[in-house]
């Protein structure tokens, strides 16, 4: 086994460590719900009817559910501050902020795989004025309630929401090297706990979108037995260049994967970045740099290298 590998699996096991000793602890929101097994390789089957969608309320905040999944939770939003991102992995879904330089940011282009609420899209479109910001969603049932539930905006020349499989957008070689942020969240209607889209070649074409540098931020579902074979997939396509975020809720964890050049970056400036984003963004940003240096045991010194 390879030292890059070693240091996977030891992550993956302190991860799963944690999913079975939470797992059946009750959270105080619904947890994110559970997928099927990569489509990619079924390409020549009948495409299946949108899974139908519902939406809940409680103390103020709107859920968004797939039909059958009901105690689960595709994202929330609370009503009287939808611009605020609610759940915690959707917050450390913008980690990628903490890498990327003002004159990248200034002109980025932001892409969403898996729309859900929209809270991700919008929340880029609103709070990064001068990005452009593309959401890729098969579901058209989950554009629609987005749009007319979630206070997504409609497109205009920044935003730009297809209703187009994830696995087709990224394979399209007009979208090779266009992207500065890759945020994939792409979970559907069928509660096993797998994303969507998890092959290696997915991945790949994952890596090959993003420009040089950028950045992919993925929310996984550590209690799913294909937990720890998603994130050597993940490393694998990105030669292991990449970073855990300890878990957020009961299941979920954020991985970082990066493309271009290697990141050098003293750990006490990543700090002293996290804290002027958290400022500017309303996320907890300066409470991440500790969790983060935990739970990835190959970057124990005081600059991480990537």
């Amino acid at each position: 086994m390879s030292v890059a590998c070693g240091w996977v699996w030891q992550a993956v096991a302190v991860h799963s460590l944690v999913c079975v000793m939470f797992f059946h602890v009750a959270s105080y929101l619904p947890s994110t719900p559970m997928t099927h097994q990569d489509l990619h390789c079924a390409a020549s089957a009948v495409t299946p009817a949108p899974t139908p969608i519902s939406y809940s309320e409680h103390n103020g905040v709107r859920f968004l559910h797939f039909a059958g999944a009901e105690d689960c939770t595709q994202g929330a939003i609370l009503l009287s501050e939808p611009d605020r991102l609610l759940l915690p992995y959707a917050q450390q879904m913008m980690a990628w902020l903490l890498f990327m330089e003002p004159t990248q940011l200034a002109n980025a282009h932001i892409a969403q795989l898996g729309l859900g609420p929209g809270s991700l899209t919008g929340f880029c479109y609103r709070k990064l004025p001068e990005a452009r910001v593309t959401a890729v969603e098969i579901n058209p049932l989950v554009i629609e309630a987005a749009r007319t539930a979630f206070h997504l905006p409609p497109d205009d020349h920044r935003l730009q929401v297809l209703a187009q499989d994830a696995l087709d957008w990224v394979m399209d070689p007009a979208q090779q090297g266009t992207v500065d942020a890759l945020q994939v969240d792409v979970y559907d209607g069928v509660h096993d706990g797998s994303p969507a889209l998890q092959s290696l070649a997915f991945y790949r074409a994952c890596r090959q979108v993003l420009r040089a540098p950028g950045v992919m931020a993925i929310n996984l579902h550590c209690s799913h037995e294909d937990f720890g074979r998603n994130m050597e997939r993940i490393c694998e396509a990105f030669d292991y260049r990449v970073l855990m975020f300890p878990i957020t809720m009961v299941e979920n964890t954020i991985a970082l994967a990066f493309n271009g050049p290697t990141l050098t970056v003293d750990w006490a400036a990543l700090q002293a970045r996290a804290e002027a984003l958290q400022s500017t963004f309303g996320l907890p940003t300066a409470d991440w740099i500790e969790g983060l240096r935990r739970a990835n045991p190959h970057q124990q010194g005081s600059v991480l290298t990537l």
